[in-house]
């Protein structure tokens, strides 16, 4: 079940950055869609990290 988040997590970060980098390159704004995303998947990795930090500190504790 890991295998498809993480296909799915990579899928979509491919996605929002190439076509953040495209519109960059057009000189366009980026739709509201692909921002949202985007600031979802910010999101997650935050909150990801903090809880893979707290599990790892946690563990070598005890």
């Amino acid at each position: 079940m890991a295998e498809i988040a993480v296909f799915t997590y990579g899928l979509l970060t491919s996605f929002v950055l190439s076509s953040a980098s495209r519109n960059q390159r057009l000189q366009r704004p980026n739709p509201r869609s692909v921002e949202y995303v985007g600031y979802l998947l910010c999101g997650a990795s935050g909150a990801l990290g903090l809880l893979a930090l707290g599990y790892a500190s946690l563990t070598q504790i005890a």
